[in-house]
């Protein structure tokens, strides 16, 4: 295990910038919405931005003023935040993040997570945060051999909380790391405490029909949008689930198709009704876009789909459940998502469910969209069990 700084050279910064100046845009679309695609006019704004206006040393500053670390687990070298509390009484708690996401995520909890009082919160409810990247995300190396698929990342981090002596924990993910968490949990019932998620797949049960017949309008209404969101809004997760090395050439040497992928999930997965600076703020947005770019990592964050989720059997193992896990297990679901889950779903795949929330503000992007909601239900399930 050794420490770890953010550097990326300014000859990178330069060539980008470069690449953003000299970009072959498309023609326009038919119409001016986003239902094509990003509008063209929308997306030489945001490129013009994050060429001249956007400040890359400001984020790198921001991470690098908490401790980070490299270790090398079944030989990929895992970069993560480990942030401690000053109090005494708290426990640790591993938060992972998804695609198109990163650590960065989270940079504006790590505050009310470790250090409650200075935020208004009691200092029982403290914590130790470890913040690592996926492998082949961010500054996570990417692995050398296939069968990393989440099963293998949540044994991957049951290693590196064992490297770092904490004997029981808790467990945070949304996206990618929803699975993740719920398979670490799984993976080392021994030590883990708890397993809260801010997304949860949940399906109708095959074995009874009769259940659809008893779901209430509104959750109803949740089924239905999924089937509409299946059959309009999962080419991404078609195309990296399928064949991720071919998008990758154009994403890793194209910073504006880079951004163009990224910032179509974060309006079509946040509350944002408008523009995804909505629900976002831009700078936010551009820190993702400029991992991904700076570290070159389109290609192999794209291939934890083709490991999880390739095959219709491969989906359903990897997010529907069931979830048979020892310890207690919390869900967040926020209104805007685009995954919503149904809670009489949820009971029949979490037989220990013990804490579960919905918020009418928020979507995909919980810690980045609503931070002080994200930490007040993490504590309040923690609380119940600590």
């Amino acid at each position: 295990m050794r420490p770890f700084r953010i550097d990326i050279p300014q000859s990178d910064v330069d060539d980008l910038q470069r690449r953003l100046g000299s970009t072959r845009w498309p023609g326009r679309q038919p119409g001016a919405g986003w239902e094509r695609g990003v509008p063209l006019d929308y997306l030489k704004d945001l490129a013009e931005y994050w060429r001249t206006r956007y400040d890359w040393r400001a984020t790198e500053a921001r991470l690098n003023a908490h401790p980070q670390f490299v270790t090398e687990i079944d030989g990929v070298d895992v970069h993560f935040l480990h942030v401690r509390s000053a109090e005494p009484t708290a426990v640790p708690l591993i938060l992972t993040h998804g695609w198109p996401g990163s650590v960065t995520e989270f940079l504006d909890v790590i505050g009310p997570l470790t250090d409650p009082v200075a935020h208004g919160g009691d200092r029982g409810d403290a914590f130790h945060v470890i913040i690592p990247s996926l492998p082949g995300y961010g500054f996570s190396s990417a692995p050398g051999e296939p069968g990393w698929d989440v099963a293998k990342v949540a044994r991957v981090w049951a290693a590196l909380m064992a490297e770092l002596n904490y004997d029981r924990y808790f467990v945070q993910g949304g996206d990618w790391g929803s699975p993740v968490s719920l398979h670490l949990g799984l993976a080392d019932p021994e030590h883990v405490a708890g397993v809260h998620v801010n997304m949860l797949v949940t399906i109708p049960p095959s074995d009874d029909p009769a259940a659809l017949q008893q779901l209430a309008p509104a959750d109803f209404a949740k089924l239905q949008y999924a089937m509409a969101f299946e059959e309009d809004g999962t080419g991404w997760r078609k195309i990296q689930s399928t064949r991720p090395q071919t998008l990758a050439y154009g994403l890793t040497d194209s910073p504006v198709g880079q951004l163009a992928w990224i910032v179509e999930k974060i309006k079509e997965w946040s509350a944002a009704t408008g523009v995804p600076e909505e629900a976002v703020d831009r700078d936010r947005i551009l820190d993702l876009a400029s991992i991904y770019w700076f570290t070159a990592t389109a290609g192999s964050s794209a291939q934890l789909y083709y490991e999880s989720n390739r095959l219709t059997d491969d989906f359903l193992r990897t997010w529907a459940g069931p979830w048979p896990l020892a310890m207690p297990v919390g869900v967040a679901s926020f209104a805007d998502d685009v995954v919503r889950p149904v809670y009489s779903f949820a009971e029949r795949i979490l037989p220990s469910l013990d804490h579960w929330s919905e918020f009418e503000q928020g979507g995909h992007f919980a810690a980045l969209e609503r931070p002080v909601e994200f930490v007040t239900d993490v504590r309040e399930f923690v609380r119940k069990i600590r």
